[in-house]
């Protein structure tokens, strides 16, 4: 009996699985929506997302390598007990360590502009480079990469966030305030 009421519920709940699993999954993005370095959102950047756990018990959730390599260089005096990375195809975070990188390609990261992708398995890592180019790597080389990138990766980002800036104070009419702009 309890045979049959298990198979009965896995015929109902079977479509569902895969979401409740990805649901279950993306934890990590309820703690920490946002990336603390960059503010972008840690949901919309599944694929390349990060935890970082210290020895210390504290944790920090980023969007990208580039932004983990920050938090990184800027907690010097905390050491790392795991770090995790989501899956670039299916955002399952996995052991940075242990994942299959691929650096570079004509595929622009997140947060830099050579990209560094993870994957589970090394098939899906090769297939990811086949197509994209870039180069088989692991955790160690593409952190490494992450760091001789960041003066350019950093400069990309301001000069980003400055045109931003520009075009929305251009599209602003005269006389209109932006959020958290008084009268007096």
């Amino acid at each position: 009996m309890k045979k049959l009421a298990l198979a009965a519920a896995l015929l109902l709940l079977g479509p569902t699985l895969p979401a409740l699993a990805h649901q279950h999954e993306m934890e990590d993005v309820k703690k920490a929506a946002s990336c603390p370095h960059c503010g972008m959102d840690r949901a919309k950047f599944a694929h390349s997302r990060m935890v970082v756990e210290y020895e210390d018990g504290s944790s920090v959730g980023t969007c990208s390598m580039h932004c983990t390599a920050v938090d990184l260089a800027n907690s010097l005096d905390k050491a790392p007990k795991a770090i995790r990375v989501g899956d670039a195809g299916t955002k399952k975070l996995l052991d940075a360590e242990k994942a299959f990188w691929v650096v570079g390609g004509n595929k622009p990261g997140v947060m830099t502009k050579r990209g560094k992708w993870a994957f589970e398995t090394q098939e899906a890592a090769a297939a990811f480079a086949k197509e994209n180019g870039g180069a088989l790597a692991t955790f160690e080389e593409a952190m490494k990469a992450s760091y001789e990138d960041m003066y350019t990766d950093t400069k990309m980002i301001r000069e980003r966030r400055k045109e931003r800036r520009m075009k929305a104070a251009q599209e602003m009419k005269p006389g209109e305030m932006k959020h958290g702009d008084h009268k007096h």
